[in-house]
Parts: structure tokens; sequence; C-alpha cells
């Protein structure tokens, strides 16, 4: 195990905004730490690197102790952790080669990187591995919004560091070139074999990215697990909510699947009495018929498919579904939803 984190507990004055975080973190593992703005994910972040004390709890990596609340607190410099800022971070007046250096002249630098022919082969190899091998005598105004981020990524792994921390690292870029940065950071860490925790409240980016997520609302763990668990089988549905579009619809459950307005649908997880099932977008067919119980209030063209928005007839429930831009359905068209795939079910009500 890499790093491991035992019931941290941070504040901010008599505000406390961490409380009880466990968690941990395996060799060559990502994580990521998904929540709104406000739960305490910088605040986390903080307390790994070292910048914030924690009032609680404990922090080790690589069985090493690096915050015991109230005992130790190893300097940032000293914990062996990259970190990767938003933005980059880069250091506008020193070349690429002089930022990626940066980090093997202070702090935690390894024994074999101690010499300037090590560091300089150490510099050569980080602009390598980011695929930028003749970046390093240009200033970083001189590169693009991506090409920074990997310099900054390179920076943040030439000292080895044992994990990197990035906090919100792709918030500053274009939605197009955000999604292939990440995925760019993603390979150069699995191909350095470096832990790493990624900050983001960018849903897509956490499911999309991470082997694991961690869905941090009002300071608290409220979920630890991959995405597709999170995503297909939320443990509450405050967490459903924040992880994607979510309607709950009355249910009674009968083992292996539950009765609703929407007919006998298979659940997930063994169903038993009232309760709601959890229904997304896309697990929801629309069909033109006479006889069914919705009326499309709205269609949205999104290109590749279409936003449609539905009404019950007599209970007036409202949802949204993914019909294919093929399918047209005009407002005040009559129709029926089917569910596709086995729903999450929650006993007792959602509210």
């Amino acid at each position: 195990m890499n790093t491991v984190i035992s019931g941290l507990v941070a504040s901010y004055g008599s505000t406390t905004v961490l409380h009880g975080i466990d968690l941990d973190l395996g060799d060559g593992e990502m994580l990521a730490v998904l929540g709104p703005s406000g739960c305490g994910k910088t605040t986390l972040l903080r307390s790994i690197a070292g910048l914030h004390r924690i009032d609680a709890g404990r922090i080790t990596s690589d069985g090493r102790d690096l915050s015991v609340a109230g005992r130790i607190q190893v300097p940032p410099e000293k914990r062996g952790i990259g970190l990767m800022p938003q933005e980059g971070g880069l250091f506008p007046h020193l070349t690429v080669r002089r930022n990626i250096e940066f980090g093997l002249r202070t702090g935690f630098v390894r024994p074999y990187l101690s010499g300037r022919a090590e560091r300089s082969r150490r510099v050569d190899e980080m602009l390598e591995l980011v695929g930028l091998p003749d970046a390093g005598a240009v200033q970083p105004s001189e590169l693009s919004g991506g090409q920074q981020q990997r310099i900054a990524l390179a920076r943040a792994l030439a000292p080895a560091p044992s994990v990197v921390l990035m906090d919100e690292p792709f918030a500053a870029l274009d939605a197009g070139l955000r999604t292939s940065i990440r995925q760019d950071v993603r390979e150069l860490l699995k191909a350095s074999k470096t832990a790493s925790i990624l900050v983001t409240h960018d849903r897509a980016e956490a499911l999309g990215t991470a082997d694991r997520v961690v869905v941090l609302l009002g300071g608290r763990c409220a979920q630890v697990d991959t995405p597709r668990q999170v995503y297909e089988r939320p443990a509450t549905p405050a967490v459903a909510r924040f992880v994607g579009d979510a309607y709950f619809v009355d249910a009674v459950g009968h083992g292996g699947y539950a009765e609703t307005i929407l007919g006998r649908i298979e659940t997930t997880t063994r169903a038993t009495g009232d309760g709601q099932v959890l229904l997304r977008p896309e697990q929801l067919v629309v069909s033109d018929l006479e006889d069914g119980a919705f009326v499309v209030e709205h269609e949205f063209f999104t290109g590749p498919e279409s936003s449609v928005t539905l009404r019950h007839s007599d209970t007036g429930l409202r949802l949204r579904a993914i019909a294919r831009t093929s399918d047209r359905f005009a407002p005040g068209t009559v129709v029926t939803v089917s569910v596709t795939s086995p729903v999450h079910w929650f006993a007792g009500s959602a509210d």
C-alpha cells in the first residue's frame, strides 16, 4: 500500500471541513476525489501535501508517518509527494528545462539524482516521457496550454515521488483539449507507475479517468468505489444525484424485480417492500404509441442524440430520456417509456 489516510479531521478556525476521512491509495493507482465546491477537496489535498495541519488522524506513505495529529508534521518538501496545481503553475521566468530541474535541486531528491549529470539525464527522461524532447530551451509562454500541463507533470514526476497530487489541473483548458490531455496524463502516470490523486468537480473527468472515485459530500466520504459502481450502484441517493442525472420512482420490490408505473423492472440487488428505483436517462427508451402513459413536453437536439423531457399523464412524474436523432418526438406526442437495463434499488424514500 502506498498512501493511507486514517480518521483525518481538518479545520479552518472553528469550522471543521473534513470529518474522519479514511482512504488508501495503491501503487500506480489513480484516485479521483469528486465533490462540489466547498466540500473539502482542496483541503484534503493540502493536508496530504503537508500544507495544512490536521486536527486528528494520520497520514502515512510507504509505511512512513507524514502527519500524526499533534505529534508529527513532516515538511512538504520532505514528504516525497509531487504537486501539480491548477493551470500547471510553471515559473514563467525559467525555461522548461529549469522548471523541471527545480524539483531536483530542492526537497526530496533521491540519492541517484544528486549529481548535475544525473539531474540533466533525468530532465531529458522527463521531456521524452511527456513527448516534448526538444522543448527544454523554450519559455513556458511559448507553449500551448496542453504542453504546459505536460511540463507541469514532468516537473512533478522528476524527483520520483511516491504520489502526485493534482488539483483541478485541467480546469483552464478548453473542453476538447481537456479530454485528450487528461488521457495523456493518465497514460504518463501509468507508464511511470506513479500513484496519483486527482481533485475535480467534473463528473466526466472523475468517472472517465480514475481507477477509483471518492465522492466527497459535506466533508465526508459518501462512497469510495470504481467509477462504474459509483454511477450504477451509488451508496446513497445523494451520491446518485451528484454523479449524474437521477430520477427516483416509487416501487414495490419482489426480490429480483420491482413493480413501478413503468411496469416490472429488473433490479441490480434484491428488492423487498416499499422503496424507489433509480433511473438514468440513458436507460430509458421512448416509443411513439397511442396508448402510452407519458406525454412529450420538450425535445432538445444536441447533435448525436436528443434529450426528451416526458411527463406521466396521471401522476405528473417527469423524466428525461436520451433518444437517437433519427427518432423525432414533437411536444404533445403520447409515448410509452421502457427501461433497458437493471436498475438500482433504494429501500424507503430517496428524499
